[in-house]
């Protein structure tokens, strides 16, 4: 792989040089590699194959869980968690040790391990937000939960320059990884001034099935907000937003 230097910038293939565009500029490759149909079928590539698979998997539950949190994602991203997100998923797919290589799955795995993922690592919750929260998963009856006491925005909340509001948001997920289907609801507080002055007590309760046995998931995070002229703006779109999964439990 070589970075493009040059004043025009290429796209496209010339001869065996690829040119292409990434969040890390205009880069180009040479062609090579080994044919798609001897891979799928030869048996010295039996573990790429393998591999493929289960990196698949991993993407295809990376969406999934993406997708039944995309109302909370729209303001707390990075351009690289759906890289990262799948990344963790394919350690959740090796932690299974239950089926045969290359049929490792989400549900046999350890979901538990993407407890603490960070959708936006520009703002991470643990630097973020410093109030004490209680996260707690009934899974009888159906109660995905978030509690924090009362605390000061100013002293607890580390929050961008040119903040002045802010809320807390959480959601929680059922996810069927089998049936690629979930089963979400989220909350949010009010947008609260990030001042000196003590908030009330957050309670917030995201219901799912009661007695579920599929894998349930909190998030919690932070928005922030801008006051121009008594209006209310996301701050600079979101970009230092936290929201984390604060709570995993694989199912039974």
């Amino acid at each position: 792989m070589a970075r493009q230097k040059g004043i025009i910038k290429l796209k496209g293939t010339i001869g065996d040089i690829t040119f292409y565009k990434t969040q890390d500029g205009h880069l180009a490759r040479e062609k090579g590699g080994i044919d798609a149909s001897r891979i799928a079928s030869d048996p010295a590539f039996q573990r790429t194959r393998e591999n493929g698979s289960e990196f698949g998997r991993a993407g295809k539950a990376g969406k999934l869980l993406r997708t039944a949190f995309r109302p909370l994602l729209l303001n707390s991203a990075d351009g690289r968690m759906v890289s990262r997100l799948t990344q963790r998923m394919v350690k959740v797919i090796q932690a299974d040790l239950v089926s045969d290589r290359g049929l490792r799955n989400v549900i046999d795995g350890e979901a538990e391990l993407l407890f603490g993922f960070e959708f936006n690592i520009r703002g991470k919750l643990g630097t973020s937000l410093f109030a004490p929260y209680v996260a707690t998963i009934d899974r009888a009856a159906g109660e995905i939960k978030v509690d924090l006491l009362p605390f000061i925005p100013a002293n607890m909340i580390a929050a961008p320059s040119g903040t002045t509001h802010f809320k807390i948001i959480s959601g929680g997920a059922e996810v069927d990884f089998e049936t690629e289907t979930f089963v979400v609801s989220s909350s949010e507080t009010a947008i609260l001034p990030w001042d000196n002055t003590a908030t009330a007590a957050i309670n917030q309760v995201n219901a799912v099935t009661p007695a579920s046995t599929k894998p349930l998931f909190l998030a919690v995070g932070v928005e922030f907000y801008q006051e121009i002229n008594g209006q209310m703006y996301p701050l600079k779109n979101g970009a230092f937003n936290p929201l984390s999964l604060a709570k995993v439990d694989g199912g039974v």
